[in-house]
């Protein structure tokens, strides 16, 4: 056969649609406006291989509605306004039944593609259906966002992909024609990565290298015919910023072993070695702090050195950082100190500088007082020298609050000693 197997099996009604129940289900909010028959302009955002196309079709079919289809690879400003005006002829200045218009990844269209379907969906001349891997917020024009639903569909999860190839052997004339046993699935779950038009591609490869009618299918079959396993990452696209960020946030959790896992992901998938260890010395001051200064000495470290090295051996290096950053102490109280400067800067203004903490380098600057009464702290016990170093109307404002923890404590312990008239530690 020389239609793919995904292909022949797209479902053609809502109740065959497997997945996405939160959408499709009984009380799903897409299965409603079927029922009553009005359909919003949506957006769905999702995986490659989750059904989005499918379940446009399914809308178009189901309410009865022209259906429109436009790629956004390959389609420009003329091919929309083609369709908007045979979409107008076909009717779409009745609302109940205008037409339905699909664009395949709305994320690649530019500003002013975008732009020119905006009358089209305000006017309600055409239903929109935009479907697109990147998230909206960023990728799709606010104007056109506001007219829309976002809908976010999942990457299949094992068992509706378990389901799918149970299917795929039952009702599909050719390989039903078959005696196919699925000994194992393992593989063929993990090489998917939920990705349903994946799995029945590699499903049908696997089965198509087979001469006989009888096909025993087991992960060590599966492993040896698919020898790519290319690991969903888009470095540019959500991925990159969804796996950086379950990193970062593992590490500041303190699991080191979430942490290597995020990061085996994103060497897995070729990452940049320098993004990475960039990433990991600003949590280093970020979340660790002065509760171990050492922490940032090691991620710059780590910087240097991968720089130097790069992959494959900077996976050592990479992981060596991150189980230390996750096994440190944590603080964010330097963090959390720049914050509230830089918010009381915003607030107050360019307040005046003490005199007698400014620079005087030229005799007009002496005569007028700069620098006059300045203490210098090593000429006092303990080096420190009790003196003004706030502007006059933020004196007392404490920006910086030591953690509690046992680096940090004697920090506190420290500016207590120092500072008992004027900060509260």
């Amino acid at each position: 056969m020389n239609e793919p197997l995904a292909e022949r099996l797209r479902p053609k009604k809502l109740e065959d649609y497997l997945s996405q129940s939160h959408l499709v289900g009984d009380k799903g909010v897409l299965t409603q406006h079927i029922k009553q028959g009005l359909i919003p302009s949506i957006i769905f955002w999702g995986p490659p291989g989750t059904g989005k196309t499918t379940l446009a079709n399914i809308i178009a079919n189901e309410s009865g509605r022209p259906f429109y289809s436009l790629s956004a690879i390959n389609s420009g400003v003329k091919d929309i306004r083609d369709v908007i005006n045979k979409a107008k002829q076909s009717g779409g200045l009745f609302t109940a039944k205008n037409p339905i218009l699909f664009i395949d990844e709305i994320h690649r269209f530019s500003k002013s593609q975008q732009d020119s379907l905006l009358q089209a969906v305000e006017k309600g001349w055409v239903t929109l259906i935009g479907a697109t891997t990147e998230n909206p917020s960023f990728e799709v024009i606010s104007a056109l966002l506001s007219r829309c639903q976002v809908y976010v569909l999942n990457s299949f999860s094992k068992q509706d992909l378990e389901t799918l190839l149970k299917r795929a052997i039952s009702q599909d004339e050719f390989l039903s024609s078959k005696s196919i046993k699925l000994k194992e699935t393992k593989a063929l779950l993990r090489l998917s990565g939920g990705d349903a038009r994946k799995l029945l591609n590699i499903f049908e490869l696997i089965i198509n290298a087979h001469d006989s009618n009888k096909i025993i299918i087991d992960d060590e079959i599966v492993l040896n015919m698919v020898q790519n396993d290319t690991i969903h990452y888009d470095k540019s696209g959500d991925q990159h910023y969804d796996i950086i960020s379950a990193f970062i946030k593992s590490i500041r959790g303190s699991d080191p072993n979430a942490a290597v896992y995020w990061l085996a992901r994103m060497v897995e998938a070729g990452e940049d070695v320098k993004f990475i260890a960039r990433r990991l010395i600003i949590l280093a001051s970020e979340d660790i702090g002065n509760a171990n200064p050492t922490a940032l000495v090691i991620a710059n470290n780590t910087f240097q050195a991968v720089s130097t090295i790069g992959f494959p051996e900077s996976r050592i290096i990479l992981s060596q950082c991150t189980t230390y950053l996750a096994c440190s102490t944590k603080s964010n109280a330097s963090y959390m100190a720049i914050n509230k400067a830089q918010n009381l800067v915003k607030e107050t203004g360019s307040l005046s500088i003490p005199l007698e903490i400014r620079n005087a380098p030229t005799k007009l600057m002496k005569e007028l007082g700069y620098g006059d009464n300045y203490k210098y702290a090593h000429s006092f016990d303990n080096n420190f020298a009790n003196q003004e170093f706030m502007p006059e109307d933020l004196k007392g404002s404490k920006l910086y609050d030591p953690g509690n923890n046992t680096r940090e404590n004697s920090q506190r312990e420290f500016l207590k000693e120092r500072w008992k008239d004027k900060y509260e530690y």
